[in-house]
């Protein structure tokens, strides 16, 4: 974890003045069954996207709050970077989009039989959304029912 003193003067400031949201309680639902039986998808704020997908909209005021879907055999290498925040350094993902997108760490979790199934899609959204209520309000429930449609037990969530 970074020290907020690395951050340039306006991105401090900013991270200073935000209003950020408290959820309390915090959702949580458990397991009720083990891990090893239960199918897992990848759920990123990478904002990575397939080459046929539209990218994320930088110019939309508080963030895109759409989601893209990425499919289960989609070569993770060849995922798209288009995350809008420059407060952080996006080479590390780029060279490798398992260090946002672990979907090669998950296959190797299923195939040593720690986790039951990969799931047939996964979801993309933008980080550094600073207005969080469409993705509150509208996205996150789409995404919590196409996940449960597809048999989903367990999403992991891999922030950027």
């Amino acid at each position: 974890m970074g020290e907020i003193a690395e951050f340039s003067l306006a991105v401090r400031t900013y991270l200073r003045a935000y209003r950020w949201r408290k959820i309390d309680p915090v959702p949580w639902a458990p397991l009720d069954k083990p891990l090893s039986d239960c199918r897992l998808a990848l759920v990123s704020s990478a904002g990575f996207v397939t080459p046929d997908q539209a990218p994320f909209d930088d110019s939309v005021r508080g963030g895109d709050a759409s989601f893209r879907s990425i499919p289960s055999d989609f070569p993770v290498d060849e995922l798209i970077d288009t995350h809008r925040s420059d407060s952080f350094d996006h080479e590390g993902m780029v060279r490798d989009p398992n260090l946002a997108f672990p979907i090669d760490r998950v296959r190797e979790l299923v195939e040593s039989r720690r986790i039951g199934s990969v799931a047939g899609e996964h979801i993309s959204f933008m980080g550094s959304i600073t207005a969080p209520r469409r993705l509150v309000r509208d996205s996150a429930p789409e995404i919590a029912h196409r996940l449960r449609e597809g048999g989903v037990d367990v999403a992991l969530l891999v922030p950027v």
